[in-house]
């Protein structure tokens, strides 16, 4: 079960991951981009650790609400309004102060998604954190309605992250300034879905740290 703890475990450790990996998120976001998307994330992962520590409730919905309005409010394009979108929309399918089992953190990654998908109009193909984050979500109601367990969940939707990530090297840019240099964006990691990975990576660390 992910119980109220376990929830801050996993937002730590993901932030965690990415502080570890600003530098990559920044050499990837320079190919087409401004640089900056590692700084960003960076600034989001502490808005997340300043929501944690101000949430005292021990409400999921209230934590996840929390650390949605924080990243929100992070400058740098995109990031901060679609990753905070992710943790707001998830809160919606928290229910109340309950813990949430393998369908239930599905079913909140599931809501999440479609808050994202609402945000924007870029597909699974187009070179953004949709490339890792569609195939993460799927992967982790597939291994809940196969029976999976928890870790199960986060197993699959970080392998299928961490794929789809290594997938947009591949792709090129149709989003955000990186599409404007068309073909010269192929041949790098989107640095959104290489986050995206980075965050499920985190989310499984902090659940086998937590057990």
């Amino acid at each position: 079960m992910v119980t109220y703890e376990r929830w801050v475990a996993m937002v730590r450790a993901a932030a965690g991951q990415v502080r570890a990996s600003q530098d990559l998120l920044s050499n990837l976001d320079s190919h087409g981009g401004d640089g900056d998307h590692g700084t960003t994330m960076v600034r989001a992962m502490n808005c997340i650790e300043q929501a944690v520590e101000a949430e005292q409730s021990s409400s999921i919905p209230a934590l996840l609400r929390a650390i949605g309005w924080a990243v929100m409010g992070v400058d740098g394009g995109a990031t901060g309004p679609l990753f905070g979108t992710f943790f707001m929309s998830m809160s919606d399918a928290a229910p109340g102060d309950a813990a949430l089992d393998a369908r239930g953190l599905a079913a909140a990654f599931t809501a999440g998604l479609a808050g994202v998908q609402k945000r924007t109009r870029a597909q699974v193909g187009d070179k953004t954190m949709l490339d890792a984050l569609v195939p993460a979500v799927e992967a982790a109601a597939a291994a809940a309605d196969g029976g999976g367990s928890v870790e199960d969940v986060l197993r699959s939707a970080f392998e299928a992250a961490r794929a789809g990530a290594e997938r947009t090297s591949a792709l090129q840019a149709r989003f955000g300034r990186a599409k404007n240099i068309g073909e010269k964006s192929i041949g790098q990691p989107d640095a959104g879905a290489t986050s995206v990975s980075l965050l499920f990576k985190g989310f499984l660390e902090g659940v086998r740290s937590h057990a």
